[in-house]
């Protein structure tokens, strides 16, 4: 992941000016507060002119370690309940800046979710309470 600079298109479609910024495929944005995650106004139709395809924001928690929400309107996803990719990216973020390597985040989205989070060295661990929302079969055939 590597940091840039905020610009005026980016701060307009979140409704505010992130601390830092950083760009891989989706932007990182990080805010002060848990309140400042809580109160963005993200505007769709501008996060989609954005280039990336997704915008992760996050702040230190209160009472967790860290918090975010995710918007992906270029997937025709506005706001992401709960994001297990997107923390992919959070969990060494915030191991490395927090100096631990088992977190506790929240998704701070409609719906909400608290992941138990593990920096591993070649993979993280995420888990907690999941919705199920589609169960089903695939068959994939094989080829001689």
């Amino acid at each position: 992941m590597e940091r840039c600079g905020a610009n005026r298109q980016f701060s307009a479609a979140l409704g505010a000016e992130p601390r830092e910024l950083y760009q891989a495929r989706d932007y990182l944005a990080l805010y002060r507060s848990a309140a400042e995650i809580l109160a963005l106004k993200a505007d769709m139709a501008r996060l989609r002119d954005l280039p990336n395809e997704g915008v992760i924001v996050t702040a230190p928690g209160d009472d967790c370690d860290f918090v975010s929400r995710f918007f992906a309107p270029h997937h025709g996803l506005d706001e992401d309940p709960v994001t297990g990719s997107t923390h992919c990216y959070l969990i060494p973020f915030w191991a490395e800046r927090l100096g631990k390597q088992t977190l506790f985040g929240r998704q701070l989205s409609k719906r909400g979710g608290e992941l138990f989070c593990e920096n591993g060295t070649e993979r993280v661990r995420i888990g907690g309470h999941a919705v199920t929302y589609l169960t089903g079969e695939i068959e994939v055939p094989l080829t001689l």
